[in-house]
């Protein structure tokens, strides 16, 4: 089986290229997807931000409050690097046990929607790397062409 990262910035139809996969029924596993379902109630992910935050950053359900944790981390670079110190370990467990599942499944192909591929240095975990690359500048002098 090939895992191929997909990544790209922000804009730049990472999304619209993950769909067009998606329809021709090839996996894609989102980061994003994990790290909102690794902090889910009852996970460890969301219990040890618990632990290290405090139970203020729960909404009345047991819920994570995206909101209120964010404003805690948006400025204080420690407090970013702790969650990102739990979340980030949680995600790449749930991403290779995706991975794990699409080969067992006896899937040719696998993408891995990270935004952050090369960033973060997973570029290397995958056997070839998707760059979604849109260019605004091209895209303005081909309309302002026809």
């Amino acid at each position: 089986m090939i895992v191929v990262g997909l990544t790209g910035g922000i804009a730049s139809g990472k999304t619209t290229v993950s769909n067009f996969i998606k329809a021709k029924n090839i996996p894609v596993i989102d980061a994003d997807v994990l790290a909102r379902e690794v902090v889910r109630p009852g996970t460890p992910g969301l219990e040890k931000i618990v632990k290290h935050f405090g139970d203020s950053i729960l909404l009345p359900d047991g819920s994570l409050d995206r909101k209120k944790l964010g404003s805690i981390i948006f400025n204080d670079e420690i407090k970013r690097r702790k969650v990102n110190s739990i979340v980030h370990p949680e995600v790449s467990w749930a991403m290779f046990w995706r991975i794990f599942w699409c080969w067992v499944g006896g899937e040719k192909f696998c993408f891995v929607d990270v935004p952050l591929l090369i960033e973060g240095g997973l570029w290397k975990c995958m056997g070839k790397v998707v760059l979604v690359y849109w260019s605004v500048w091209w895209n303005l002098s081909c309309l302002l062409c026809n």
